[in-house]
Order: C-alpha cells, then structure tokens, then sequence
C-alpha cells in the first residue's frame, strides 16, 4: 500500500480581481514505502506549495491526498501532524525557544498522542536524550539544559530533525533544511539525515536547492515546473544522472 497519493492535485489562489493564479496543476504523484524522493525546481516551481498541501497548511482547491489508503483530503493539519512531520528551511521553526533541548525532545516524544496533566519526569529521560543527541556529532548533548533560541543553526536544525523522527512518522517532509546553513554544516547534517533516514526505513520527500545532494541521496528524483511534475525518475535513470545532465534540465525545463 503506498504512503501518499496525490490524485490531480491542483491549487489555485486569486491573483487579482479577474485572474487566477495555478500552483499545483493536476499533479498526480505516488509515495511507497521507503521512498527517499528529492524535489527540484526554481523559486515559483510549487514546492512549498506541494508541502504545504500534503501537511495541510494548504487546502487544495480540487483533487484527492490518500495516505494509508484512507482519504485525508479535508483533515486538519493537527490530525495530519499524527502521520506527518516536517523539517523546515528556517532553523527558528520547528522548536520552542524559549524551552531547554530537553524540553523541545520531551514535547516531540508525546507527539500524536493525548495529553493530560501529569509530571513529565525530564530527569528520567536525560540519559537516553543525551546518547540520542550525541549520535549527531555537533556538540548538542552537552546543551540539554540550553534554551533552543541560543543554539547557533546547525545545532537547532539538528534538533528539529531529532524531534522530527524521534516517534518514526508515516511521512517526513524535508522543507530545504539545509539551505540556511554553511555548507560545512549543512553537509554535516545531510549524512545524519540520510542516516536516520536508512537506519529508521522512514518514508521522505526532501525539497533542495541543492543539486549534487539531489543526485547524492533518496531512490527518485522529481523535478517541478510551474506547479507541475516534468520528470519523475526512478532510481535507476537517476543513478545514470550527471550533474552536467541536471543542469541541462534546469537549462530546458526551469528557466
């Protein structure tokens, strides 16, 4: 059974009193099990646009979304959030500030669940934070008392990322969460993610800017234009990919 499908997508908003403007336009996409799928396309593609409906920040305007084999078309976002989780470009979303990395790891451990009034025995669960985060390599388990707002980017987005797949979603949703870092860093946190992403056999679609990462990692590779999908590669014909092959894509389709 897949993960996701998305049944002629489309979403158009008002541009204007006389005009509509298409984002998404009859996309019709297929997510199995343990897809690792990379998303390229240029600013105004419909990336975020895609995201944003899968999440349901975005209502589509016609079309279906199936997760599971059960339609979810008009679920809220909160009842979304049970199956899906979403890393974000801006390392200030996707965790509290104000609240310790122990704290942030502590809210995303009960997510999907109900919550009531009870103690929340952080101290319990600060030695099995500190070897999750320490597996990172950045320094982040030695900030379990830090608030979130004073970690530098990396270490923030790292801990978005744990937070993410801490409780394995039926979805990860990975909104360029490396582009606001310096490649350093942001190479550094791409092999931790393809790692969990192996290690955990989570499902995921991965938006980047980044064309080296795009033919690097995940099993396909889709390409937008214009809130529609112009290639959709299997593994095979994006292993026989080059990234003077991409450019010439981009050069063709994007621009």
């Amino acid at each position: 059974m897949a993960v996701l499908e998305m049944k002629n997508a489309v979403k158009t908003i008002q541009n204007g009193p006389k005009e509509q403007k298409v984002l998404l336009n009859k996309v019709n996409l297929t997510v199995q099990p343990g897809d690792f799928i990379t998303i390229l396309g240029g600013n105004g593609a419909g990336k975020s646009t895609l995201f944003n409906s899968i999440s349901g920040n975005v209502a589509l305007t016609s079309g279906q979304l199936i997760m599971n084999g059960q339609d979810i078309t008009n679920y809220s976002e909160e009842n979304r959030a049970r199956h899906i989780a979403r890393v974000f470009q801006d390392p200030k979303m996707g965790t509290a500030p104000r609240m310790t990395v122990a704290e942030n790891l502590l809210l995303a451990q009960s997510r999907g669940e109900k919550r009531g009034f009870r103690l929340r025995q952080l101290k319990q669960q600060k030695d099995a934070f500190y070897e999750l985060c320490r597996v990172v390599g950045n320094g982040l388990e030695n900030h379990l008392d830090t608030p979130t707002g004073n970690l530098s980017g990396g270490q923030r987005q790292a801990l978005s990322l744990l937070m993410a797949t801490m409780k394995t979603p039926d979805l990860l949703l990975l909104d360029e969460h490396t582009a606001a870092l310096d490649p350093k860093t942001a190479k550094q946190l791409m092999e931790i993610t393809n790692q969990r992403i192996l290690e955990q056999k989570l499902t995921c679609l991965m938006i980047t800017h980044r064309m080296e990462d795009a033919l690097k990692y995940g099993n396909r590779l889709i390409l937008l234009q214009k809130g529609e999908i112009v290639k959709n590669l299997n593994q095979a014909e994006k292993e026989a990919l080059t990234l003077p092959d991409l450019l010439s894509f981009f050069d063709e389709i994007i621009f």
